[in-house]
C-alpha cells in the first residue's frame, strides 16, 4: 500500500465514521470535487501535507488525529 492509498483509505473510513458526505467534506476542507474524487479513487499520486491538513480540517480534527491510524504505521507501507 502506498501513502496515497493510505490517505484515501483513512478518508473513506472517516467519512463513514462521521456519517459525512463527500460533498460536505469538500466544502469543509476547501478541496474541489475533482481533486477529492482523485484522492478517494487512488488516482492522485501526489498527496501533500497541505492536502492532509485540509482533510483533517474538513473532518474538524487535528492533523495528528487524522494520522493516528494503524494504516500509517504499517511496516509494509511503500514510500514513493
Amino acid at each position: 500500500m502506498t501513502t496515497n492509498d493510505a490517505v484515501a483509505f483513512r478518508t473513506i473510513n472517516l467519512l463513514k465514521e462521521k456519517k459525512m458526505t463527500q460533498y460536505k467534506l469538500e466544502k469543509n476542507s476547501g478541496i474541489d470535487h475533482g481533486a477529492m474524487d482523485r484522492i478517494l479513487s487512488g488516482k492522485n499520486k501526489t498527496i501533500t501535507l497541505t492536502t492532509i491538513y485540509k482533510l483533517a480540517r474538513g473532518f474538524n480534527i487535528t492533523f495528528e488525529e487524522f494520522m493516528n491510524d494503524d494504516i500509517f504505521h504499517s511496516t509494509e507501507m511503500e514510500i514513493d
